[in-house]
Formats: structure tokens, C-alpha cells, sequence
């Protein structure tokens, strides 16, 4: 406890008399803002999900503020912690559906109070021996955690604690002065509530939200959303240029149809073609564009199998018909000046491009929310690859054109220690116990809004028919829709779902695409997510706007599935395939754009760890697959600069990290290239292996300069530090022992054999094997194109400075860059102490199976300050550690910490900054079984800047 009180007086001293203390300062006070890079929700649930019990006052709450903390409330309920919450109806703002949610959470009891003018906003979350406080402006509500401008105050405070002792003291007044919610309670609420109905206008200076569009077909009234207006210029300017075709990739909602209307209006046509694969896509495209461009009802027309308005001006037609040569030998060629192909991802199939080779049109437009293809038909050349614009689902999200989502994935249900798994059985997914399992978790996570309007995807048809039966016999109104059905029988259950005779339409996949139900307030799956592009599909069902409905629930439940990877993947629009950045998607959920979260139960967490942990992301077919849907989105073999730059493409160190170099690579998968030299092989080997990283610009930069010819040292020096990069004479000797490969070890100057330098003097030129390579026009531009890639990839890192928080590092990384005289890596193991720099890397979490000996308690005791141990049979009389300790203390020595969340990361660590030691926490100590001891020292290092939330969070929960 008195460690504790020291720690924390040495934090407030930090918070507010000198922040730069090299104090032992545990949990100091926080300012927390909602920004791109922060928010308050994050460090609350932090809080909260560590918690022993919890007191929240706070006047204004909505769904979607609850939502947001339902996950992790759930995994405090598992472990038997409650909270109490105290909030009240002023303003009549707390609609009766809040109370409703707050009952449904079994572990809290909320009261609500009648205190005038109750405009309180504290949280404070109860550990064992101290508590933690949020004071500030932010109600429990979406907009408030995660989006408004608001300042809070994060602070600590031991039991005693004067501050801690008052709230409580308040809290319980408030406490035994109001009343327990209940459903009878609500019930007279409800009442109330429709008599006295909050001023929308007060409302809004409470909670800002973005104000719905197109609720209101007046014509002045229908104007472009921020994605429309960009794209329409960007469809101008592409005409200007001269070209007729182009394609547009905008998120499912985000108003595609009424884009091409807009731009059909601005172009005036003298006739208009839209194809689409779906008559009830005909007939909501065709109202759009008559209730926008307006005139006699009698220009906009249907052609179908049912129907064919032959003479409309607006001609609105299925491909399955129109693409028949007795209905397009109908028209000239240049009936049509605008055509627009709706789903442009159908685009490459014969059907399609029946049509699109017949006519003639003026301008031709595509537009899909998926132009990636399962079959590899590429669709991009139809287009002349005119990609127009683009907007995917992340930068949707921050324009808020569409609705906001609290995606939560569930456990799936488990008995005997076994859940549901790819193998499953029909008799295991439709369990009787599963299904209960299934209802309670609707009911849980539930939905905005008073009726829910959803839709269940499942992994056959039988299961959607059987599944149907089952809920339906527990009481819900669902109806199961396959491919069997007709198109009439799916518009009528589409019908019954918005006027709120049915609860749930239950399907496979005819509904992944091309169905508009606005008021979609909840999406549930039921099945393995195959594909991320099916999931982003299916999740965008529910993510139009609409007047009813603030937010979408996604409950994903999440099974033993092998493909689960794919889920962060489809979340977060990440297509690096990288794995570390695929964890951190799942741990950092609640940083994802605008008011959305997403949330994981642990189990399910676990098993996408588990997922990642396992696939092979860079297998040559994948690989393959990735690559070439970027060669046919350009048209031809595309560069890694062009890899690099391409969002939905791989990020091409997955390539450089698993072959030689991109030659090797694009010899593999059969695409034509010119034979190497064995220098050439090598060497490209080498750039690419060592340099393209970027964690160094000044060894890009150096490179780039010496294809024009020698470089001088002091001028190279002085240019570098007039740009401002990281340079002093240390800093170039390491780079030329580079590349003279003189910094290597004995194997890898065999491997890359041709140094890239020599030095005279002050003059510094290309060798004679590099310079002659390098007149080989091929080879040349591979080189242009790996330095060029090196030079995007730098600008991840500070190059102010040498090493980069929160980013990742080799051992190799950081001799090399420390500016050590050799790679001294394979003998460095967790730290070593050389050229006055002392790096030290921990492996924070363990292997359950390693040997007790060298199972060290490495672990952040808080953002700032970090507990480590020395290695195995070293104490503080040890040399290795008294050489640190001494040379630290006399300021002789920069230590670094270098951390990684575990041995999945590979040789990578994270670097943390440079860290001071706590000298009064100096101990020594022991550790592994009590028959087999080692001796080890123990202190702290107080981090130069404190760990940033989301990785203490990726790190260390």
C-alpha cells in the first residue's frame, strides 16, 4: 500500500507540477478528447473490463451508448461483478427503450433519479485497493464516447482518498433518494414520455447527429452527399479527358443509384440504358431517378421478361433479357448516350458484355461496392481501367453516410467443451440448446429502436428452413427465403419485414447484394465467414440510413471456423494480410471510425487469434490471387510502387518477405520476365531484403542519389540534415558499412556477395559490378522501382530520429540502425550493451509450456512504467547489469526497450522509446520452481513517453 501511495503521489506530480519526473509514477491523470487517434470509450472499457465493481452517474443515455459497453458488461457478468448506475429522465431525453436495455443486463442495478437539474457525468470503476474516475463532459451515450468534442478527466485515487470518499458519500444519497428501475416502472414511463415529448431541438444540442437525407423526395430538397459530390467531379474531369468509360467503387448506402442519376441529370442524354440483374433493383432505381430528374412519368420504363416500356427514354432493364440477341438487335448501336451497369462486379460475364460490346454509348458507367471477384474475371479493362472514384466502407463510415454499427462477435455455443465448427453437423447447428443459446444473445445485444427489423444469414437451405420452424415455434415472426423463391415471393417478405409483420427474413446468400431494406436494424450471422468480401456484402444489408434507426447491430457468432482471420479483415478494410496487424484490428475495435465499435466476446477473440495464428496468409496461391487482381485492375503487370498504393492490394512486403526479390516472385506465378544475371540476382536480393524497409530513408536516399553518379560525404551529410532526417557522422559510416556489407555477418555477405559501394576519401561511387548491372534497362527499373517502394514504406517511421515508437524491429534492425560497427544479433538475445546503447527485448507473453527457469514477470505495471528482470543467473553484482546500471547512471548509455506481444510476431518487436531506471526499485531476486532457483535482478524503467493505449492494450491484455 505505501508503494502504491508513493507511486501514486509521484503521478500527480507528473499530471501537474512536472511532467518530464523521472519518478516511479503509476496510473498519472489523464485529459482524454475524442480525436482520430483516441477516444474516451477505449480507456473506459479499460477500466471497466479490469474492474471489481462499478458507479456510474450520468443523466443522458442511448442505445447505442450501451451497445458500446454490453461486451465487455457481458465477461464482467461471467466473472460475478456488478455496478450500479444512477440516471434519470430529464428532458425526457432517456428514451424508454434505454430503460428496457439497462433491465436486460443482469450484473447492474440502476436507479433512476428525480434531483433537479441532474446533469452529472462520472464513472468510477473499483479495483482492488484503488479506483478509477472519469470526470468530465461525456454522457453514456455513442456520440459522446466516442465522437463529440469532450474533455474528461481520467483519475486515480486510493480508497481513502478525499475526492474518491465525496462521490461515493454523494452517490449513496442520490442512491437510497431514488428510484429502482423496473418493468413496471418503465411501463408508467412510457406513458409519460408519449405525453411530454423531448424538444427534438434540445435534443440535438445534447447529442449532435448527422441529419438524415433523402427522407423527403421534395425535388428542391434531393442534393448530393459529400461521396456524390466527389464523384460526380471526378466523372466531369474523366470526360474531359476524353475517356467514355469509367468505373465507381462506393460502399454499399452510400448512394450509387442516386450518383448516377445525379450525373445523368448533369449530362442531359438524349436516352439513358440501366442494366441490373434483378427486376426489383429496376423498379427502386427507376423511382430514384423519376423522383430526382423529375418529367412525364411515361419516360422511365421497365424492360424485363414481364415487361417492356421499348420506347422509355429511361429504360431500366434486366441483363437476363436484354442481353438476348432478338432483344438487342432491336436498337442501334448508339440508341443509348449513357449507359449505367449496376453490380459492375457481374460485369465480366457473358451477359454483360453482350450488351456493353453492342452499344455505342457516349459514356459508359460502373458501379459496384465489390469489384473484387471470387472467379478472377477481372472487370476493370470493360472500363478502359477508369477507375472514376472511390469510396470503401472505412472513409463511409468517418463521412457518416451511412449508419453507424456496433458489430459484436459472440461466442457460439459450446457443450462438452466443443462448439460449432466447420464440420458440423445439421443436428448439432439446429440443437435445441444452440437455438435458446442463439435467442439469448438476440435479446442481450438486441437492436435499435422498438421492433427488430433483421436478416439471418446461414450457411444452407435447409438450415434456413429448419432454423425458421425453431424460432418461430419460440415465438418470433421469421420466414426463411432461398434462390427457390420467386422474386415476388422475396418482395413480399421484404414487405412483411419493413411494415413489421415478420422479425426476421432467414437466407444463404440471395440477399448479399441488390436488396435495399433501409430499415435493417439488425444483421446476424449464423455462418463461417468464407470470404471477406460476402461479409462486407451482407453486413452493408443494414448500413443504409434510415429515419428510424440510429445505429445497426451485427451479432456474429462466431465458431472453431478456420477461415475466422478473414473477419478483422472485412471489418476494418485491412488487406495487408499481415497478422500483427490483424491482431491489433481485433484489440483495437473500438477505434474504428466515427460512433461504430466492434466487440468481441473473449472466447470468440480467442479463436480469431487462434484463426490468425494458424493460416498461412502467404501462401504462392494466395499470393497469386492478391496479385492478380491488382495486375487487372491496371490492365498489366503491375510495379510494388503500384502494389503498395493500391488500397485493396497487398501490402508487397508480404512478397519481399517471402521470396528473394518481386522477380523471383513473378517468375513463380509464370508472368514473363528478363533473365538475371547472378549479380543482378543478388543484388536485388540484398535491396531487397535490407533496404526497401524504410526504416532508414537516409540509406534509400543515398542509394537513389548514387545511380546518378559519386556522391561526396559532406555534401550527402549536410543535405540529409537540411531536410531534417536523422544524420551525424556515425549515422554515415553505418550506412556505408552497409553497403560495403562490412556490418554483416560471414553468411550473409556470402549470400548477397556484391558490395553496392566503394569509398575514396571523401568520395563515395557504385562498384563496378552494380554499375554494370545497372545499364540493363530491366534491372534498372526493378532497382528505381524497390527504392521508390523504400522511400513510401520510410514514411511509417520518424525520420528525425533513429527509431520510431510503435513500430517494429529486427534485432539485425537495431545494430544496424543504432549504428552499431557488426550485427551482433545472434548474440545479443534479450539485451546488450555496446557503443553506449543498450537495447532490450522482451517476449511479454510467455508459451504456457516454457520452462519455469525463464518465465520472467516482464510486464507494464502502467503506460508508463515498465517491470523487467535481468537474464537467467545475472543479479545486480553481475557485470552485464552493472555496466548498465553504472553507465546509466552516469548518463553514458541510451537504453531502448523493444517489446512483442508474443512469438507469433516472429523476430519483430515493437519499440517502446528510451526508458530511465528507477533506481530505488533495483532488487535482487529469484526466479523458476523452488527446487531448481535462478537468480535474476528486478527494477522499473520509467518510459521517456508513455506506452500509447492501443498498444498497451495489443500488448498486454
Amino acid at each position: 500500500m505505501e508503494s502504491r501511495k508513493a507511486n501514486l503521489l509521484n503521478a500527480y506530480e507528473r499530471g501537474f507540477i512536472d511532467r518530464f519526473t523521472t519518478k516511479t509514477s503509476h496510473y498519472p491523470p489523464e485529459l482524454i478528447i475524442n480525436t482520430k487517434d483516441e477516444n474516451v470509450l477505449s480507456p473506459m472499457l479499460d477500466a471497466l473490463e479490469s474492474c471489481q465493481s462499478f458507479e456510474i452517474s450520468v443523466a443522458f443515455i442511448t442505445e447505442g451508448g450501451i451497445a458500446s459497453l454490453k461486451t465487455v458488461l457481458h465477461e464482467l457478468n461471467q466473472r460475478g461483478v456488478r455496478g450500479k448506475i444512477i440516471t434519470s429522465t430529464y428532458l425526457n431525453f432517456n428514451k424508454p427503450k434505454v430503460f428496457k436495455e439497462l433491465l436486460k443486463i443482469p450484473n447492474i442495478d440502476v436507479h433512476i433519479t428525480q434531483q433537479v437539474g441532474f446533469h452529472a457525468k462520472g464513472y468510477v470503476f473499483d479495483k482492488k485497493d484503488y479506483s478509477v474516475m472519469f470526470i468530465g463532459s461525456s454522457n453514456l451515450t455513442d456520440a459522446a464516447l466516442k465522437k463529440n468534442y469532450e474533455y474528461n478527466l481520467k483519475l486515480t485515487s486510493l480508497d481513502n482518498g478525499e475526492v474518491i470518499q465525496h462521490f461515493r458519500l454523494q452517490f449513496e444519497l442520490l442512491w437510497k433518494d431514488s428510484t429502482l428501475l423496473t418493468e413496471e416502472w418503465i411501463k408508467s414511463y412510457e406513458q409519460t414520455y408519449l405525453e411530454n415529448k423531448p424538444d427534438e431541438k434540445v435534443l440535438q444540442l445534447i447529442e449532435t447527429k448527422k441529419p438524415y437525407r433523402y427522407d423527403n423526395f421534395n425535388l428542391e430538397e434531393i442534393t448530393p452527399n459529400l461521396m456524390q459530390e466527389e464523384a460526380l467531379r471526378s466523372l466531369e474531369e474523366l470526360r474531359l479527358s476524353g475517356e467514355k468509360r469509367g468505373l465507381v467503387i462506393s460502399a454499399t448506402g452510400t448512394g450509387k443509384t442516386y450518383l448516377s442519376a445525379f450525373d445523368v441529370r448533369n449530362f442531359n442524354p438524349s436516352r439513358v440504358l440501366f442494366i441490373a440483374h434483378r427486376e426489383q433493383i429496376l423498379m427502386k432505381s427507376l423511382n430514384d431517378y423519376r423522383n430526382l430528374i423529375g418529367g412525364d412519368p411515361s419516360d422511365f420504363g421497365i424492360y424485363s421478361g414481364s415487361k417492356k416500356d421499348i420506347d422509355a427514354k429511361y429504360m431500366f432493364a434486366t441483363v437476363q433479357t436484354f442481353s438476348k440477341e432478338s432483344h438487342l438487335e432491336q436498337f442501334p448501336k448508339h440508341a443509348f448516350d449513357y449507359i449505367v451497369i449496376d453490380e459492375a462486379h457481374r460485369s465480366s460475364a457473358n451477359s454483360y458484355t453482350k450488351i456493353i460490346n453492342y452499344f455505342e454509348p457516349k459514356f459508359l458507367l460502373g458501379m459496384t461496392a465489390t469489384p473484387e471477384r471470387t472467379d478472377n474475371n477481372e472487370i476493370f479493362g470493360l472500363f478502359d481501367f477508369n477507375i472514376a472514384y472511390e469510396i470503401r466502407l472505412q472513409k463511409a463510415l468517418e463521412a457518416e453516410i451511412l449508419s453507424p454499427f456496433h458489430y459484436f462477435g459472440v461466442t457460439d455455443y459450446i457443450v462438452n467443451g466443443e462448439t460449432v465448427s466447420d464440420t458440423s453437423s445439421m443436428n448439432e447447428l439446429l440443437d435445441q440448446e444452440r437455438i435458446q443459446h442463439i435467442i439469448d444473445k438476440l435479446h442481450y445485444y438486441s437492436h435499435a429502436g422498438e421492433e427488430v427489423r433483421g436478416l439471418m444469414f446461414v450457411s444452407n437451405r435447409e438450415e434456413a428452413h429448419k432454423l425458421s420452424e425453431l424460432l418461430n415455434q419460440k415465438g418470433y415472426k421469421t420466414r426463411a427465403l432461398t434462390g427457390m423463391d420467386s422474386q415476388e415471393e422475396r418482395q413480399e417478405a421484404v414487405v412483411m419485414l419493413e411494415a413489421n409483420k415478420l422479425d426476421y427474413l432467414i437466407t444463404v446468400d440471395i440477399f448479399n447484394e441488390g436488396v435495399d431494406i433501409p430499415s435493417v436494424n439488425q444483421v446476424v450471422m449464423l455462418r463461417q465467414t468464407e470470404s471477406s468480401i460476402i461479409f462486407v456484402q451482407q453486413l452493408g444489408r443494414g448500413l443504409r440510413k434510415h429515419v428510424d434507426k440510429e445505429f445497426l447491430t451485427v451479432i456474429d457468432f462466431i465458431g472453431n471456423y478456420k477461415n475466422n482471420y478473414l473477419i478483422p479483415v472485412a471489418l476494418t478494410g485491412d488487406k495487408s494480410f499481415n497478422k500483427d496487424s490483424l491482431r491489433k484490428d481485433v484489440v483495437g475495435g473500438s477505434l474504428i471510425t466515427g460512433e461504430s465499435t466492434i466487440n468481441f466476446e473473449r472466447i470468440a477473440q480467442d479463436r480469431i487469434f487462434k484463426s490468425i495464428s494458424k493460416v498461412s496468409l502467404d501462401t504462392l496461391a494466395n499470393l497469386k490471387k492478391l496479385y492478380h487482381y491488382t495486375k487487372n485492375k491496371l490492365g498489366q503487370i503491375p510495379t510494388l510502387v503500384e502494389l503498395y498504393k493500391d488500397q485493396d492490394a497487398m501490402n508487397p512486403m508480404l512478397v519481399l518477405n517471402k521470396y528473394d526479390h518481386y522477380v523471383q516472385f513473378l517468375t513463380k506465378i509464370k508472368e514473363e520476365t528478363v533473365p538475371l544475371t547472378n549479380g543482378q540476382d543478388r543484388i536485388l536480393t540484398y535491396i531487397s531484403k535490407e533496404i526497401v524497409d524504410g526504416k532508414r530513408v537516409t540509406e534509400i536516399l543515398l542509394l537513389k542519389k548514387l545511380l546518378n553518379g559519386p556522391v561526396n560525404k559532406s555534401e550527402f551529410q549536410r543535405d540529409m540534415k537540411e531536410h531534417n532526417y536523422y544524420m551525424t557522422n556515425e549515422t554515415l559510416r553505418s550506412i556505408i558499412r552497409i553497403f560495403t556489407l562490412e556490418f554483416y555477418t560471414q553468411q550473409k555477405r556470402e549470400k548477397y556477395k556484391y558490395p553496392l559501394i566503394e569509398v575514396d576519401g571523401e568520395k563515395i561511387y557504385v562498384t563496378k559490378e552494380f554499375r554494370s548491372s545497372l545499364k540493363d534497362e530491366y534491372f534498372r527499373k526493378q532497382v528505381d522501382d524497390l527504392l521508390e517502394l523504400g522511400l513510401l514504406q520510410s514514411k511509417n517511421y520518424d525520420q528525425t530520429v533513429q527509431l520510431t515508437i510503435n513500430e517494429k524491429y529486427s534485432r539485425t534492425d537495431v545494430c544496424r540502425i543504432l549504428n552499431w560497427e557488426k550485427d551482433e544479433s545472434s548474440t545479443m538475445y534479450g539485451y546488450k550493451t555496446k557503443h553506449n546503447t543498450t537495447p532490450i527485448f522482451v517476449n511479454y507473453n510467455k508459451k504456457d509450456d516454457i520452462d519455469e527457469s525463464v518465465r520472467y514477470d516482464d510486464r507494464f505495471l502502467d503506460s508508463h512504467v515498465f517491470q523487467w528482470y535481468t537474464r537467467k543467473g545475472t543479479d545486480l553484482d553481475s557485470k552485464i547489469n552493472k555496466e548498465i546500471i553504472e553507465k546509466h547512471e552516469h548518463d553514458a548509455t541510451d537504453i531502448h526497450l523493444f517489446v512483442k506481444r508474443d512469438d507469433d510476431e516472429g523476430v519483430y518487436h515493437y519499440y517502446m522509446g528510451e526508458v530511465s531506471i528507477d533506481m530505488s526499485s533495483t532488487e535482487n531476486a529469484s526466479i523458476g520452481l523452488s527446487e531448481d532457483k535462478h537468480k535474476v535482478a528486478k527494477m522499473n524503467f520509467i518510459l521517456e513517453n508513455p506506452v500509447d493505449y492501443n498498444m498497451y492494450r495489443f500488448i498486454a491484455k
